[in-house]
């Protein structure tokens, strides 16, 4: 039966795009795509020039940190001059942190929320009155399924991601009168540099994160394109991977299978052992005895 709340696959060919966090990752692989479909792709990233043979040819480049309203602004006045507007916006740069609420600092928290959620903040507040003049636009979000399903240790990174996920879904109603589509992607591990942003004080539990990174099975290129096929449709929470689909799914239907896993992630966290992917595979183990 056709979902009537999604749309049909549309082409990005020749649309007006920018990619924060670009460079490397789920925003290059995007950028490649968005490139092979026809766009027109501005990746912004925090290097002074983007890394020799990086970016796809005929890409344009900026730097920007995503915390400088500066830099938004003076990115705003480069897409109004070149392209006189911006038909989609990819907000994914982000850090990774993870960490105990009694072993994270507070310069920790401040550092996160003022990439990972401000950051996305400031992407929408720029360019969403270009969309508002032009009566339509998408942009799209990437959070976590951190956002959704919030193991234990990791409470930094669950507060700003559900918190990205919070942003996208007031904006997708807010701006719905302007034909303004609003997605938001949350993948579950994937392999990617994103380890390397990795700081805080709690070096048990980062390190653990570290592995999962870069042990997970699926690639940023295969995140990417299942990402890519449901920003095509416009869908809205943008699940990339069956594991996340478990979890998220479990928490909405089957929530006492749910809070089971959960509690037991807290235990594991107690004797200094990481949360995930222990969780995942405890609500499959739970889910497929349908208790």
């Amino acid at each position: 039966m056709k979902n009537p709340f999604q749309s049909e696959p549309k082409s990005y060919a020749g649309a007006r795009t920018l990619v924060t966090g670009g460079c490397s990752g789920l925003g290059l692989e995007l950028s490649r795509l968005l490139v092979a479909d026809g766009a027109k792709v501005l990746v912004v990233d925090q290097h002074v020039q983007a890394p020799e043979g990086t970016l796809p040819a005929g890409v344009a480049y900026r730097q920007v940190d995503v915390r400088s309203d500066e830099q938004w602004d003076e990115t705003r006045h480069w897409v109004e001059s070149n392209w006189g507007g911006l038909d989609l916006l990819v907000n994914n740069a982000g850090v990774a942190a993870g960490g105990r609420i009694d072993v994270l600092s507070m310069d920790d928290w401040k550092w996160i929320i003022d990439i990972n959620l401000l950051g996305v903040v400031r992407g929408c507040r720029t360019f969403v009155p270009l969309m508002k003049e032009a009566g339509s636009g998408h942009i799209v979000n990437t959070a976590s399924l951190a956002g959704l399903v919030h193991a234990p240790s990791m409470s930094s990174y669950n507060a700003v991601k559900a918190g990205v996920v919070a942003v996208s879904e007031t904006l997708r109603h807010e701006l719905a009168p302007w034909q303004i589509d609003v997605s938001v992607i949350c993948p579950s591990f994937f392999r990617t540099n994103l380890a390397q942003s990795l700081q805080g004080k709690d070096v048990e539990m980062e390190q653990a994160a570290v592995d999962l990174i870069n042990k997970a099975p699926r690639s940023a290129e295969q995140v990417a394109r299942a990402a890519y096929a449901g920003m095509r449709t416009r869908r809205f929470i943008i699940l990339t991977d069956p594991d996340g689909r478990i979890a998220y799914r479990a928490k909405r239907y089957v929530h006492p299978v749910y809070e089971r896993a959960m509690m037991a992630s807290g235990k594991r966290v107690a004797k200094g052992k990481p949360a995930t992917p222990a969780v995942l595979d405890k609500l499959q183990q739970l889910g497929s005895r349908k208790k």
